[in-house]
């Protein structure tokens, strides 16, 4: 056992010891592997990166480059000169919007086209090939439909990811075994009982499936879209950067753009658990 988890076992309490113990080894062993990947990734980038002939900077050179923009990302100079917390707070807020648009939209859909043949066959073809249009493909669209940055990177947003939440959740919904649609013709279940004991339960997982898959969409489609409609965004922010020759500067944000994507897509996640449990239980 290492020491630390040794001289941490005499201080928990007897009853709980061996638990939390379990639980720091599977964090470790979890948390070892990607470590050590990082390490040896970052190791290869130095030493690729070193000499002064290098087409992009080493990470040593990143940081000494950054380090005033990684150590005060709070500072606001006013217009787009902010730092990367507003920036991507910027760009988040965008994200909330056009994503709850998405998924109040995607989700009414899934449960009309799962629910319903008519429905699936008049609609799902249409789905099918509106999906497949790059999100960028929306943006001059939306400009000139809302005359507007805002609302325009918004609706990218909402028409991005609004795919795999309707098709997901219309596969949870047709997937439902037909044993309990027939409990709930016997039992007479009326629509909303059926939703709610039936429907949701069964197509929880489907659902946030697409959620997950959304959310990525979403943070993509926004940091591409705010490279073309400027303002404060870390999309932006990443473009100004290049014009700038600032490649520093674009390496932190995308690293920056990475962890925030994986951010979101485990807050999804954890909530779909949260979700599923409430609801089996």
């Amino acid at each position: 056992m290492p020491k630390f988890l040794a001289g941490l076992s005499g201080r928990l309490p007897t009853l709980d010891r061996a638990a939390v113990l379990r639980w720091l080894r599977r964090r470790l062993a979890a948390a070892l592997p990607p470590l050590v990947m990082l390490a040896l990734l970052i190791g290869l980038w130095e030493l690729l990166c070193r000499g002064g002939n290098a087409p992009l900077p080493a990470p040593s050179q990143v940081i000494a480059d950054t380090w005033d923009l990684i150590s005060d990302p709070f500072f606001d100079n006013g217009g787009t000169d902010k730092g990367l917390f507003w920036q991507i707070t910027a760009s988040l807020s965008r994200v909330a919007e056009g994503f709850l648009i998405s998924a109040v939209v995607g989700i009414s859909l899934g449960v009309l086209i799962g629910q319903s043949s008519l429905a699936f066959r008049g609609l799902d073809p249409i789905f099918q090939v509106l999906r497949t249009v790059p999100p960028l493909a929306w943006l001059p669209l939306s400009l000139a439909a809302f005359q507007a940055a805002n609302p325009s990177a918004i609706f990218v947003i909402a028409i991005t990811s609004v795919w795999p939440i309707i098709l997901n959740t219309a596969v949870g919904i047709r997937n439902i075994p037909q044993d309990y649609r027939n409990v709930a013709r016997v039992l007479r279940l009326s629509g909303p009982e059926f939703f709610f004991k039936i429907m949701l339960p069964a197509s929880v997982p489907f659902m946030f499936t697409g959620l997950r898959i959304g959310i990525g969409l979403s943070w993509l489609a926004i940091v591409a879209a705010e490279m073309l409609i400027g303002g404060v965004g870390i999309g932006f922010f990443i473009w100004d950067a290049w014009n700038s020759s600032l490649i520093s500067e674009i390496i932190v944000a995308l690293i920056a753009v990475g962890i925030v994507g994986y951010i979101l897509d485990r807050l999804i996640g954890a909530l779909g658990n949260l979700v599923a449990g409430n609801v089996k239980s």
